[in-house]
């Protein structure tokens, strides 16, 4: 197994922390961020320019076809930069139109730039679990009515398009009755509340009421999107693994240098011994966080969807671990700074700290990790 990142690779990388070291700094970003729409137009014609929106998208559709290896280098400067765009949601949104096929059109959009997505999914009583779905599509006609509310949907009042799950039949916890349906954020019956998230990025509560949704919208076949939804998820999830990866990175090296420069007793701080032993342990948790989150991206490739789910859960769950001690360390041993909003450090806490809790948190990835085929006797061996 090659861990080696391509030349290709690296460009892309390499083009993303030029522009966001040129026009995407600290205080551009605060800018963007207070600004009425959470987002800015220009960041994203120039994603969309430097070829990231087209990354993911199938050649056939105007796309570079690239893989999850391809965009863990991406999401982890994001990462770094603390980027607020809605490139995450969008490309996720994309996955699921490329797992279900014949949307070619919809994933030129995207490619271009044209076409930013948002990803319903997830409800009130949920929680983690993304097939809790109370959201009921009723047959009618030739179509469906569909009525429910999906919570928390980010950049849901900034796309173009929805991604939207919904039951046409089963259970409301089940996998059997699962449909997906792409809808324009705009058809009649939809409503969405947007608004700012405790990481600076944006999230909408999006409403459906008697929303009349055409055969043409469905995604796959009816009633059989579980397994279109499970591997979406969990790409969706290793994306989120490279981008905590680089906020890791960015508060960790910012921490570091506070160390080597703030003074106390007449020394840098850096010098005690008790705060070096604490790096040290950040610095661990950060490179195991790393093998965890490009082992996840190789195996988002697997066709046992088995082995993806339970490299997914694992680097998940290591890496929720690790965001969690490396963030809270940061702002510690930033004293009272870490916590002011003047300070790029809190910044990446909260987004560490969004990122925890976003397609499952440490115990269901856990559970998750646990109930996977052959756990049980391996543990017991």
């Amino acid at each position: 197994m090659d861990f080696n990142f391509t030349s290709e690779q690296l460009q892309f990388a390499d083009a993303l922390k030029r522009w966001i070291g040129r026009d995407y700094g600290f205080e551009a970003r605060r800018a963007i961020i207070h600004s009425d729409s959470g987002t800015s137009d220009a960041a994203w014609a120039t994603l969309a320019e430097l070829g990231m929106t087209a990354l993911p998208v199938p050649e056939e559709s105007g796309g570079f076809s690239g893989n999850a290896v391809d965009m863990f280098v991406v999401m982890q400067e994001l990462g770094r930069g603390l980027v607020v765009e809605p490139y995450f949601a969008t490309v996720l949104g994309a996955e699921f139109l490329r797992l279900a096929g014949g949307r070619g059109e919809l994933l030129e959009q995207v490619a271009s730039g044209g076409l930013r997505l948002a990803c319903a999914l997830g409800e009130r009583q949920s929680r983690h679990d993304m097939f809790d779905i109370a959201t009921r599509a009723a047959a009618n006609g030739d179509g469906w009515i569909l009525n429910g509310e999906k919570k928390v949907v980010s950049h849901g009042a900034e796309a173009g398009m929805l991604i939207v799950s919904a039951r046409t039949g089963g259970e409301q916890r089940g996998q059997d009755g699962v449909s997906l349906f792409v809808l324009p954020v705009d058809t009649a019956g939809i409503s969405t509340n947007g608004y700012r998230t405790l990481d600076g990025q944006r999230a909408a509560d999006v409403r459906f009421e008697n929303v009349q949704v055409p055969r043409a919208a469905l995604l796959g076949e009816e009633g059989k999107g579980a397994s279109i939804l499970d591997a979406a998820l969990d790409y969706g999830a290793g994306l989120l693994c490279a981008e905590a990866l680089g906020a890791m990175e960015a508060i960790f090296e910012a921490t570091l240098e506070y160390l080597k420069t703030r003074q106390q007793f007449g020394a840098p701080i850096g010098k005690f011994q008790a705060l070096q032993h604490r790096m040290a342990d950040m610095y661990i948790h950060l490179e195991q966080a790393r093998s965890m989150a490009l082992l996840a991206a190789v195996k988002l490739a697997s066709n046992d969807a088995n082995e993806r789910r339970r490299a997914v859960s694992a680097a998940k769950y290591r890496i929720n671990q690790a965001a969690r001690y490396v963030g809270q360390q940061a702002v510690q041993l930033h004293g009272g700074m870490g916590v002011t909003d003047e300070l790029p450090a809190a910044h990446y806490f909260k987004r560490l700290a969004t990122i925890e809790l976003t397609l499952g948190d440490s115990d269901h990835h856990l559970a998750r990790f646990m109930a996977q085929p052959g756990f049980a006797e391996r543990a017991a061996a």
